[in-house]
């Protein structure tokens, strides 16, 4: 059930972000996640996107260098302690996270999060058992 993230290098300059969300734009690819990780020469650019396969042809035509990363989709109540009942579950059960960031939602029961770990299996049985919701690459575009 596991997502794939693009993990889109860019030089750490001025325009050089907007430049990859306006290429996948003008390719009619939506963004449904992003989170950006900088240092000081570069940075990460991580998107959940519609159109993965898609993405990787227009990123690869454009000469960017990425990486298609599986990670994990899980829907949390969005009440106070949502967020916090899912990463106890993990941690009870020995998962580290390594990093966490949200899902683009008109939701307003419900808010979505992207998680990577190492063992995306064990983390999904851990969070399908304990009753937590994950979501897959084609209910994405309908969140």
């Amino acid at each position: 059930m596991a997502i794939k993230q693009l993990s889109i290098f860019v030089e750490n300059k001025a325009g050089k972000i907007v430049e990859v969300t306006e290429l996948l734009a003008k390719n009619n690819i939506d963004l449904r996640a992003l989170s950006i990780a900088d240092t000081q020469d570069y940075g990460i650019l991580r998107t959940i996107v519609d159109d993965t396969e898609k993405a990787k042809s227009v990123l690869e035509e454009n000469g960017s260098v990425y990486k298609v990363t599986e990670v994990i989709g899980v829907e949390i109540p969005d009440v106070p302690g949502g967020m916090s009942k899912v990463m106890r579950i993990l941690s009870d059960n020995g998962v580290n996270i390594e990093y966490v960031y949200a899902f683009i939602s008109r939701s307003k029961e419900f808010a979505y999060v992207v998680m990577r770990v190492r063992d995306n299996e064990k983390a999904e049985k851990i969070l399908t058992d304990n009753g937590i919701n994950l979501v897959d690459e084609n209910e994405i575009s309908d969140i």
